[in-house]
């Protein structure tokens, strides 16, 4: 009986410490977060993003799932809460190609690969103020993906998508009104 409520008792445990281990555990639990922008991207919309770069179009043709979100950071322990939940993420099964820590800001590309091929890619910054991540799933070359990260193309990726689907935080969208009209003077 007693080892019977001891393996209860572990299972409980290990179950209840995996919560975020997985994008779409973290996506879904934070969708809904207040001043989140978050943005799977069908596959019809991905024809769209490959516009971008002749690199997003070789990138992006191959991608099954993309999905970008973008979060309010703004106190010292969200920013710890967000950097560690995602690193229950990577730290699993995903590969970091580069990280950059500066206090609790980071900057972190991970891929995922099965042979030859890089399976899954993982972008996740956090500048203490606002944080966000980009996810790709699908078949890509790592001598492309090595390329890509080397030349900031990840970051530009994701400047394109905010701006493709004309994804802009209400602070953003209030500074762009505000500059279109003292720009009508």
């Amino acid at each position: 009986m007693l080892k019977r409520i001891t393996l209860i008792s572990i299972l409980v445990l290990v179950t209840s410490c995996g919560g975020y281990n997985s994008i779409d555990t973290f996506y879904n639990a934070h969708k809904n977060d207040d001043q989140v922008t978050a943005v799977r991207a069908p596959r019809f919309m991905l024809a769209l993003i490959s516009n971008i770069s002749p690199e997003m179009k070789a990138l992006v043709g191959n991608t099954k799932d993309l999905r970008y979100m973008q979060f309010p950071s703004t106190t010292p322990a969200r920013t710890e809460f967000l950097n560690k939940q995602m690193n229950g993420i990577t730290g699993n099964s995903f590969i970091e190609v580069y990280r950059k820590n500066d206090a609790s800001k980071r900057n972190v590309i991970s891929i995922r690969e099965r042979k030859n091929t890089v399976k899954e890619i993982l972008i996740y910054n956090n500048d203490a103020v606002k944080g966000s991540f980009l996810y790709f799933n699908g078949n890509f070359d790592p001598v492309k993906v090595r390329e890509m990260a080397q030349n900031d193309e990840f970051q530009k990726l994701g400047n394109g998508l905010i701006n493709q689907f004309n994804l802009r935080t209400p602070a953003t969208n209030q500074q762009k009104k505000t500059d279109d009209n003292q720009g009508k003077r």
